[in-house]
């Protein structure tokens, strides 16, 4: 049964579809069965995945609303190794739809039910803002996966994120934990990135990941090229931090399963 992490944070650019994408070939790489499912109506990681957004037959709007099932979705992704729920600008309308009816927040968990068994992780890449669709992957979801930009505005909004975890956990999903905090966007040369990597570390004991993903530029080209940064450069140092982050999600996993 396969262990179901929603990536998010409601502040924007702090590399949640890049942590999606990235994690999921890595996990991929290490002969792991990876969904990933694009719940952002950007799409980012469907083509950054190497997927057309724009000729698609059915999408995560349709398995939302109930009009097909995940399956029928599911592609396949060459280029990640992985296979997707690919998502585009549709599933804003979804959302809207999803505000008058019942049962709303737990659209995707009963969607993603029949498929959950053949993978070993599904990696839900969330939009950044608390909204329906972000609900909904927590509602589904078994852990939250934090990434956490080290710069000046890192803990901005982390409290009000949290609060929204402890919320879903009172009311619709009472398994929901904190998957762990990933610090991004890292650049040891910048003292304030060093300092604030030391001060989530100081907060968050508990739930940190060792592994820290550096700024990197092979990481950024990657997803213009419709690639995780694995296949696009597998030396560089963007793609070797998600292959140690990769290697600590499934100990955690394994951990916690024992």
């Amino acid at each position: 049964m396969a262990r179901i992490i929603a990536v998010t944070n409601q502040k924007g650019g702090v590399g949640k579809t890049t942590t999606a994408v990235n994690l999921g070939a890595s996990l991929a790489a290490g002969d792991q069965k990876v969904l990933v499912v694009d719940l952002d109506p950007q799409g980012n990681a469907t083509t950054g995945s190497g997927i057309d957004k724009t000729n698609l037959t059915a999408t995560s709007c349709e398995v939302l609303l109930a009009e097909s099932p995940a399956a029928d979705a599911i592609v396949h992704s060459e280029a990640g190794g992985y296979d997707l729920l690919p998502a585009n600008a549709d599933l804003t309308a979804a959302e809207v739809r999803l505000m008058q009816e019942l049962g709303r927040e737990a659209k995707l968990r009963t969607a993603l039910e029949p498929v959950q068994e053949n993978y070993d992780f599904i990696l839900i890449d969330c939009p950044p803002t608390i909204n329906m669709l972000t609900l909904n992957a927590m509602t589904a979801a078994d852990g939250v996966l934090i990434p956490v930009q080290c710069e000046f505005y890192a803990l901005e909004g982390l409290s009000s994120l949290l609060e929204t975890i402890r919320q879903v956990r009172n009311s619709v999903n009472n398994k929901l934990g904190i998957e762990g905090l990933l610090r991004t966007m890292y650049d040891p040369r910048n003292r304030l990135s060093t300092e604030v990597s030391s001060q989530l570390a100081q907060h968050f004991a508990d739930t940190i990941y060792s592994s820290i993903i550096p700024r990197n530029v092979r990481l950024a080209e990657a997803p213009s090229f419709g690639v995780p940064v694995l296949k696009h450069d597998p030396k560089s140092r963007g793609a070797l931090a998600y292959l140690a982050l990769a290697g600590e999600v499934i100990q955690r996993n394994q951990a916690a399963a024992a």
